[in-house]
């Protein structure tokens, strides 16, 4: 690959956004790392990084972004880690679309549009994927014949809490209480099941969305109520029906980009459809650990139309662990035996903190890591 190609990461600091620059870093390409301040550095401590700018919001990032790489010759490639990066981008799809490489849906608004929880459930019925029942409503409002437990969540990653929004409620009593602390104008309700897991897969997409390589799914190894699970086990993908209807999806919207996909699977192990997290994921690294560096390889397929013919890798599974929040939930609140952790972490094949090639976001992490839990 050209390593003298101009990248840029433009996110908030993050362990997430580490992962991504590693990838590209460990792919010879050094991207320019537009740093979103965030509750401490550590992305911007990788030794990855080719230039640093520290902003204080995302407009000011974008107004820099334009400024330092609006009018190059060679268009630079731009790569977001969250949703609201990615939508201030959608927004001014038409004015930057000359610009630069990035990840969009081909018309200003398009991957907005899919943010939408209900938009994108919608679309995942059609393509004939199961879905939760799911309706929305205005904040403050009871639907009539709810059937409970339900959750609550923002109608969009952009709009309102969005973590916060989340609630679990058992009763009609509950969902009152939770509007209390909803943000979001437009709230999604939907049924609430125990979930026996989560299923979540990485990929990327161009050529409009008609290439799609989706090469690793995720299962949490303990689940957190009302919260994600900070230790995984990462497999081969190879669900071919599943493959169809996700290809479908994604080249009706016509995203080009690197994306997560999220399922929820209930105790008969049905597997029902839950959203598309449009950018570079938090697991994503997983799969640059096994060879099938995603930021890479989209930019080959990106720049060249298709992907290598040796893109796709066989591996064995694997554990993944974000050290210092799992400490969090099973040491410190679980009382889990010291040394069974331990062994747990020497067994996993991809640390998100830990790199023995890069290793001061790792010693951030222990610096600043009531900050970052």
């Amino acid at each position: 690959m050209n390593t003298n190609l101009t990248v840029v990461v433009f996110a908030t600091e993050h362990y997430n956004t580490l992962g991504l620059i590693r990838s590209l870093g460990e792919a010879n390409i050094y991207p320019n790392y537009i740093a979103v301040k965030g509750k401490a550095k550590v992305a911007s401590t990788s030794k990855y990084i080719h230039n640093c700018h520290y902003v204080d919001s995302i407009e000011e990032g974008y107004s820099l972004l334009l400024e330092r790489y609006g009018n190059m010759a060679d268009k630079p490639i731009v790569m977001c880690m969250e949703d609201k990066v990615l939508g201030v981008m959608d927004a001014h799809y038409d004015e930057i679309k000359d610009k630069f490489i990035m990840f969009s849906s081909g018309q200003k608004g398009r991957t907005l549009e899919y943010m939408d929880k209900y938009k994108i459930l919608e679309l995942a019925r059609k393509h004939g994927l199961k879905t939760l029942d799911t309706i929305v409503v205005d904040r403050g409002e009871i639907p009539a014949d709810l059937s409970y437990p339900v959750i609550t969540k923002s109608i969009s990653p952009v709009v309102g809490g969005w973590k916060s929004d989340v609630h679990i409620c058992e009763n009609e009593d509950e969902l009152r209480k939770a509007y209390e602390h909803v943000l979001s104008p437009q709230v999604v309700v939907q049924k609430y099941i125990d979930k026996k897991n989560e299923y979540c897969l990485d990929g990327l997409s161009f050529n409009k969305g008609k290439n799609v390589f989706i090469p690793i799914e995720s299962t949490y190894n303990y689940l957190i109520k009302g919260y994600y699970s900070p230790y995984m086990t990462v497999k081969p993908f190879n669900n071919e029906k599943m493959q169809k209807s996700l290809n479908g999806m994604l080249a009706e919207i016509g995203f080009e980009g690197i994306y997560s996909i999220e399922f929820l699977i209930d105790s008969n192990d049905n597997y029902f459809f839950s959203e598309i997290n449009f950018r570079h994921s938090t697991w994503g690294y997983a799969s640059t650990v096994v060879g099938m560096n995603l930021p890479e390889l989209w930019i080959k397929g990106m720049l060249k139309g298709k992907l290598p013919d040796d893109s796709k890798k066989t591996f064995e599974p694997f554990t993944a662990m974000v050290e210092p929040i799992d400490y969090q939930k099973r040491v410190i609140e679980r009382n889990m035996d010291l040394k069974t952790w331990v062994s747990d972490l020497l067994d996993c094949k991809c640390p998100f903190y830990y790199n023995k090639n890069d290793l001061e976001p790792f010693f951030e992490m222990i610096r600043n890591n009531e900050k970052l839990r």
